[in-house]
């Protein structure tokens, strides 16, 4: 039987394992969104040669309180598109596909994603969690 490994705890997210762990997460969900290198920057809220070295897997130091909760909100949305629409095609390309919820007046989701604003990933986060306990658009 495989190991069972548990979930860092807060305290294990300030440490540059963490942070490389976690990069690669993004950079996985990265490309099954098919993020441009742009909008990957946007998301993460950094500069463009701080993206292109965590890309290319130079992470020096742990991240910043605001990366961590950008990654948060992204893994959030990614898990419950995983949840809401089981079907990895559809997940995965649910954020480009445009929306009638009001939230995104017949947007894609994405457009408000790259506000570049945290509270932008939480709105979308917090839809999807609420689309989780009803209906989902």
């Amino acid at each position: 039987m495989p190991a069972v490994q548990s979930s860092p705890s807060s305290k294990d997210l300030g440490t540059v394992e963490a942070a490389r762990s976690i990069l690669r997460a993004f950079f996985n969900i990265a490309k099954a969104w098919g993020l441009s290198p742009s909008e990957q920057e946007v998301l993460l809220g950094v500069s463009q040669p701080t993206c292109y070295r965590w890309r290319n897997g130079q992470i020096a130091s742990s991240l910043s309180g605001d990366t961590l909760e950008r990654l948060g909100y992204l893994m959030n949305i990614y898990a419950a598109l995983q949840i809401l629409l089981p079907v990895q095609e559809r997940a995965d390309t649910w954020l480009r596909v445009p929306n009638k919820a009001p939230l995104f007046a017949g947007e894609p989701a994405l457009k408000r994603m790259l506000g570049g604003q945290v509270g932008d990933l939480k709105v979308v986060a917090d839809y999807l969690d609420a689309a989780r306990g009803g209906e989902f658009a």
